[in-house]
């Protein structure tokens, strides 16, 4: 049962990396326009957005962060990653 509990949270915590990882390249994308018709940026964006989609419907309903030009939603989504990171760290040690 241990081993299958280490594959568990080893096989999140890596897939999180990943996730964490496309983000941090749509977001550095998102500086650049100029190629935003790109077969790549629109896989990224596939990617991302299914994951970023459930806290923008959230802000979006609360009313929170409206007419900010840094979108808060993507930046949220971030943190609750490395939180859900953090906390399987722990669960590793076990």
């Amino acid at each position: 049962m241990e081993v299958f509990i280490y594959v568990l949270v080893s096989t999140l915590s890596l897939l999180i990396d990943g996730i964490l990882l496309v983000m941090t390249i749509t977001a550095i994308l998102s500086w650049f326009p100029a190629g935003s018709d790109s077969k790549f940026q629109r896989v990224m964006f596939a990617i991302v957005e299914p994951i970023v989609m459930p806290m923008r419907v959230l802000f979006a309903r609360m009313g929170w962060f409206q007419g900010l030009p840094i979108d808060m939603s993507f930046m949220a989504t971030c943190l609750v990653l490395v939180l859900l990171q953090f906390a399987l760290s722990f669960v590793r040690i076990v």
